[in-house]
Parts: structure tokens; sequence; C-alpha cells
């Protein structure tokens, strides 16, 4: 499980500073978890969140390896407005199995299970998540989720974690633009494959780079993959690859 850290950020400005720097609807903690993620004003990914409602505050849960970067860009874009931004002393747990009194869905697919905001020590009930995440294709911080990458390529509009009517934030407008006026590409796809290859290794297609291999688990993988050459059957290394949809 990737370790996390919690973020509490308190002020009288905290619903109109993130509404105009994320990718999704504020208003959404109303009915739960939000997933989102904050991007560059070149519309590719920086980090990845969720988000919760708590008495006077909004808790945001990234992971670890991201939150001292995210606490330098949202203090950069903080100025004057007031907002008061802490590492808070709660951890997560999450599970897919019976949920406990106060923890939530994971907004991002229903076989995601809850996540909980405890002082209790971090952990999980020990489902396999890279399973439950290649089945639905569900990019990991860090291994799916890289700098440079572009949500859309990463399916968030399948994963609840874009709005396309809240307004501006940052990024707004490339990420508007691949959703309306281009066709992706490139992305995230389920693969069928046989045998197996370290995170990262390319995927050929009649000798010709394709893509990359992500997460593994079960016969099936996540990778990324350039549309206009995956297909048929495709080499990773030893792996025999090929599309699943």
């Amino acid at each position: 499980m990737p370790t996390r850290r919690i973020l509490r950020l308190t002020g009288s400005d905290t619903d109109s500073f993130l509404q105009d720097l994320i990718t999704n609807d504020i208003r959404g903690l109303d009915d739960g978890l939000v997933y989102a993620a904050l991007l560059t004003p070149q519309g590719k990914y920086l980090a990845d969140f969720f988000l919760k409602r708590e008495a006077g505050a909004v808790l945001l849960d990234v992971a670890e390896d991201l939150s001292e970067g995210l606490i330098k860009r949202l203090n950069m874009y903080k100025l004057r407005a007031d907002v008061g931004i802490e590492i808070a002393d709660l951890n997560l747990q999450r599970g897919t199995g019976a949920a406990p009194e106060g923890a939530l869905p994971d907004p991002r697919h229903p076989d995601m299970g809850w996540r909980h905001y405890t002082l209790a020590p971090e952990s999980d009930d020990g489902s396999d998540w890279d399973a439950i995440r290649v089945r639905h294709c569900i990019p990991e911080t860090g291994i799916e989720l890289t700098p440079d990458s572009y949500i859309l390529e990463s399916g968030f509009e399948i994963l609840n974690g874009v709005d396309f009517k809240k307004g501006c934030y940052v990024g707004q407008e490339v990420t508007a633009r691949m959703k309306h006026k281009t066709d992706l590409r490139k992305g995230l796809r389920r693969v069928l494959i046989d045998g197996s290859a370290p995170v990262g290794t390319t995927v050929l297609s009649n000798g010709k780079p394709a893509g990359t291999l992500f997460t593994q688990s079960g016969g099936q993988a996540i990778a990324y993959l350039r549309f206009d050459r995956a297909g048929g059957e495709m080499q990773a290394e030893d792996a025999k690859v090929r599309l699943a949809d």
C-alpha cells in the first residue's frame, strides 16, 4: 500500500481556493470524497489526491512522495487567500470489505472499496489492489501516473476525476481542448500478457515502439499505448501482449 500523507486546509477561502486550482468540482464534497488532480498551466499532471469535508476544514489525501511538492505549489498559489495548510495527525485506512463507520466510498470505482481517516496507523484489509486496478485500468500514483502525463490519457474522466462544467482551473484550457477538439491518440489500456516484464518495459508492435508496460496481475496488465500502433500480438521483452478490449 502506498504511504499517504493527509493535509488539512482551513480558512474562509479554502473552497474557492481549491475550486480555482483542481480538476474537479469542490461542491462534490457535499456528497462524499472527491478525486482530483493539480496540473501545470500546460495541462500536465503534477499530483492526484482525494478530498474530504471535515468540520471547518478540507482534508487532502495525497501520496507521501508528492506531498512536499504539493504543499509548496499550493502555498505558491495561495497569495493573500485566507487558507492554512498543515499536515494532519491522521492516517488512511482502506479496504473492500465491510466499511467501518465514517468511511466513504472511493469515487474512482465501486470495486476500489472505501477510505477512512483516523488516528489509527495506516492500514488496509489485504485486498489485491493491483488486481483490482488492472481489471478496471485504474492508474496508481508514481506508476502509471507520472510527471508530464495528461489526465485524459490516464482515464480521469472515467474515474470521476475531472469536471468539464465547473469552470476554469490550472491547465483547464489544454484539458478541455483534448476533450472537445481532438481524438486521443495515446492512453492507458488493459492488455492481456503472456509472461512478465518489468514496469517501464517498452511495448513493441511489428518492431516499432507502441507504448510502455506498467502494473501486471493475473495475466493482465495496464499499458500506455499509441493507438495507431497497438494491435495484434505485441512484445514486451519476452512477454507477449495484446489488447484486452
